[in-house]
């Protein structure tokens, strides 16, 4: 029922088996880094809504259409233990089935992720997808405790968001320095950790 024209895509693509960087393999003691930032459903949903401000306009698309070329790159540092993009799921359900994949748990640092201007207020006014409640609906219980705020931006769905990269602390400056080749300034929003029963798959500082 939505008034814009849909359409899917498939790419096959040849690589080293080598160089192939998956979500399950990362490692307790990794850093986590996201190369794009987050809220793009939430600007996308205040322009339906005719709440987008003046001077935020236009930047969900300049966001969505920054290629992730930079995986390449990344797949070449041997300390990325782990790599997988952020879309529909939101960052809350790319994270938790990287944390599954690999027996591991996250420690998130909410200030730390790059957000959209605006994002937070317009999630107070109510331009929130209807994908986020149902992606919360489908992973929450791996969660920890966080203000509803807080779930709706980190379960925001994504088109064409960045890449979440669990890197170990020796290759952090390495893998830093070649996102900056491409325009691109990381810092870490998080950490794994090994699993313990009774936490939380992942938890929300």
């Amino acid at each position: 029922d939505a008034p814009e024209p849909i359409f899917g895509l498939a790419v096959t693509g040849i690589v080293p088996t080598e160089r192939v960087k998956k979500n399950s393999t990362a490692q307790a003691g990794c850093k986590l880094f996201l190369t794009k930032p987050l809220g793009i459903g939430v600007l996308t949903t205040a322009e339906k809504k005719s709440l987008l401000k003046p001077e935020h306009q236009g930047l969900a698309t300049e966001v969505m259409c920054r290629m992730n070329i930079a995986g390449a790159s990344f797949a070449n540092i041997e300390g990325v233990k782990a790599m997988t993009d952020v879309t529909g799921f939101g960052l809350l359900g790319h994270l938790s089935e990287m944390c599954q994949g690999a027996g591991v748990q996250a420690r998130v640092d909410y200030e730390a992720i790059p957000k959209l201007p605006g994002v937070e207020e317009y999630i107070k006014l109510g331009a929130v997808p209807g994908g986020t409640e149902r992606n919360f609906a489908s992973y929450g219980h791996l969660m920890g405790e966080m203000p509803r705020e807080v779930r709706d931006l980190l379960c925001d769905p994504q088109t064409s968001g960045g890449l979440l990269l669990a890197v170990m602390p020796e290759a952090e400056n390495e893998v830093k320095a070649t996102a900056a080749e491409f325009g691109i300034e990381l810092t870490a929003i998080g950490e794994l950790v090994p699993a313990r029963g009774g936490r939380a798959m992942v938890e929300i500082r």
